[in-house]
């Protein structure tokens, strides 16, 4: 599952009731794949549509939220003010991601990784 060079790390959709994590990722520990189900199943079910966290090229790690045409239901407002406080409350959770995906998928150095 990947688009324009981002790679999806795991993704939740209320319209099939499904949750995807991107098995290039089993490495991560167990507590930390379960807060990412939550954080995303959670997210579609007050929400609606379908989240993604997808990893860009430089390894920033994006929420991507779309919502089909005719989903009246869909709270595109909730949406923006849920990311934000995902990106609040989960900054550490989503820092490290971002760390490890960098040096584990790009190859970067510690130092380097720390200092973007």
């Amino acid at each position: 599952m990947e688009n324009q060079n981002s790679v999806v790390l795991c993704g939740a959709s209320s319209y099939e009731q499904k949750y995807y994590f991107n098995q290039q990722f089993k490495a991560l520990p167990d507590h930390i794949k379960k807060e990412l189900q939550i954080m995303c199943v959670l997210f579609t079910e007050d929400i609606g549509g379908v989240l993604t966290l997808e990893f860009a090229p430089d390894g920033t790690l994006e929420f991507k939220v779309q919502a089909d045409d005719n989903d009246y239901l869909f709270d595109e407002i909730g949406s923006g003010l849920k990311i934000r406080q995902y990106q609040r409350e989960k900054r550490e959770l989503l820092e490290s991601l971002e760390l490890y995906y960098r040096v584990v998928f790009l190859g970067e150095k510690m130092e380097e990784a720390d200092e973007t």
